[in-house]
């Protein structure tokens, strides 16, 4: 029997970053495309819960997608309860345009928020991401986005191949990968864990025409970290990044160690 996958991510139906996504699992088994229909980067795992969602079905490049007017984590939760109608054998988020490391960007990308959604009914999960070089390629309209993606679709390919055949280590939902921008051929892989940031916040005080302000979050990109993370991976050795992400956000300590502050 053909496998089920589930293919989504942040960016929406026009990204060229999501037809890359299929090209690089549509020999793996059947491919379903539910995603955002406009751009829902930063969104989390947010849900939409008052309002109503629509399902549009349509063709992009030849691709059939079902675009759904809500975040990515509707366009999974559509994908499996009303497009198909049974739980996939894999979900793929992405690609997204823009790197998803550390775990400022765990926390709030939607890219990452979607492949969790699948993964908390016990769907194995990948979310994978290109790095790029210019900060507005994240934001701007990524229908333009130019990229040679065939390094990538090599690698999630043959990661998506192994995850079919033998599913995700125990406590591990979640591979998230991201891959260089200037990726080559046959590129070195570091299995990591997540930097502490990457980011380095700030905010920006402006004013209207009437003297009143506003205010933009901005600030600059961490462009290196401790050796083993993926930032130091991606932004510092240039090698793809795997990082094994689970939903147990628990802390790993022995929990007597908090009794002295109950």
């Amino acid at each position: 029997m053909s496998k089920k996958i589930l293919v989504t991510n942040d960016d929406g139906v026009y990204s060229t970053g999501i037809h890359a996504a299929y090209r690089s699992v549509a020999d793996l088994g059947d491919v379903t495309v539910s995603a955002p229909m406009t751009q829902q980067s930063g969104v989390g795992r947010s849900i939409s819960i008052f309002e109503p969602l629509r399902i549009t079905q349509t063709t992009v490049n030849g691709i059939d997608v079902n675009a759904i007017a809500g975040t990515p984590t509707d366009s999974v939760i559509l994908g499996i309860f009303t497009i198909m109608k049974q739980m996939p054998d894999l979900i793929l988020s992405g690609f997204n345009i823009g790197e998803n490391i550390s775990t400022d960007t765990i926390t709030t990308s939607g890219t990452i928020g979607a492949a969790l959604e699948g993964a908390s009914y016990g769907i194995p999960a990948i979310a994978a991401s290109i790095q790029v070089m210019e900060e507005g390629d994240k934001f701007d309209d990524n229908r333009e986005f130019k990229h040679d993606y065939a390094v990538a679709i090599e690698v999630v390919n043959k990661i998506a191949k192994k995850v079919l055949e033998h599913g995700l280590p125990e406590n591990v939902d979640l591979l998230n990968v991201n891959i260089p921008h200037h990726v080559e051929n046959d590129p070195e892989i570091e299995i990591t864990r997540l930097a502490r940031k990457f980011f380095r916040t700030d905010v920006e005080e402006r004013h209207d025409p009437r003297g009143r302000p506003y205010y933009w979050i901005a600030g600059d990109l961490v462009l290196d970290a401790k050796e083993g993370t993926d930032v130091h991976a991606v932004m510092h050795n240039g090698n793809v990044s795997v990082t094994p992400i689970t939903l147990d956000a628990t802390s790993p300590i022995d929990l007597s160690e908090i009794e002295h502050l109950l």
